[in-house]
């Protein structure tokens, strides 16, 4: 079991996508830094994710794109001129037992440099150091680099990722082919935005997910779809809004205590 008090608010990227407000503080935080991943937490966040890339002196850094703010292409960078936070760094900050989804986001080069430089053999040492003082789950979107992890992390959970309107009868057996712990879906695949005929009843693809020895996860749920997904039996929600999640599944909670 992946996930505890199902479901579980995933911060995404920390607190959310860009720059936020800090709930009931002064300031703004940014994505995938220090401060953002800590302010999810105190917002009654339970995981937090991060996205990592590499460098051009293959050092692991917390970025979502491919390039730096200015237009520079990370791989071409070095990671000290990029100013990025180091995967290595942020894991130090954070207090060990915070259980923490590491996004990879693998890159253009990793199809054509030796096999040393790619992004995934240069996170094993880490991930591998990481996963004896916390809960970890690596997720990506490159089925190549799971199957290489699950080959060299053994015992760490491990996630496919699919995008917008990727339709679920792929993705699922997708995910339980390779063997893997976890699916994560993204909201735009599950018929509540993109209403589509062919899917089957949601809390039907969730339960073969479950069946098939799955967790699974909802990419970036509204606040106001929360319990939809809660009731769909979702595992996890990877959320841009962690107080307005939680506090939806806790009104929910106390509906049906009430009750």
């Amino acid at each position: 079991m992946i996930f505890d008090n199902r479901p579980a608010v995933i911060g995404h990227r920390g607190l959310g996508s860009g720059d936020l407000a800090v709930p009931g503080g002064t300031g703004t935080v940014a994505e995938n830094t220090v401060p953002s991943l800590l302010a999810a937490l105190a917002a009654g966040a339970s995981w937090i994710e991060i996205d990592v890339t590499r460098t051009a002196d293959d050092a692991l850094v917390l970025r979502h794109d491919p390039t730096t703010a200015d237009g520079a292409f990370i791989v071409d960078t070095h990671a000290a001129a990029s100013g990025l936070p180091l995967l290595a760094e942020v894991f130090d900050a954070l207090p060990p037992e915070v259980p923490v989804d590491v996004d990879v986001k693998t890159i253009l080069e990793d199809a054509v440099d030796p096999p040393s430089r790619r992004t995934g053999s240069l996170l094993v040492p880490t991930l591998r150091r990481e996963a004896r003082r916390r809960p970890l789950l690596v997720t990506s979107f490159d089925a190549s680099l799971l199957t290489y992890l699950r080959e060299n992390l053994p015992g760490v959970p491990l996630g496919l990722l699919t995008w917008l309107r990727f339709p679920l009868w792929h993705a699922i057996p997708s995910a339980a082919g390779l063997g893997l712990q976890a699916v994560g879906l993204h909201t735009g695949s599950l018929g509540i935005e993109h209403p589509d005929t062919r899917l089957r009843p949601l809390a039907h693809s969730v339960d073969v997910a479950h069946r098939a020895g799955l967790e699974a996860l909802v990419w970036c749920p509204k606040a106001e779809d929360a319990t939809v997904y809660a009731e769909a039996g979702f595992d996890a929600m990877v959320v841009n809004d962690v107080p307005g999640v939680v506090r939806a599944l806790n009104e929910k909670r106390a509906e049906a205590g009430a009750v």
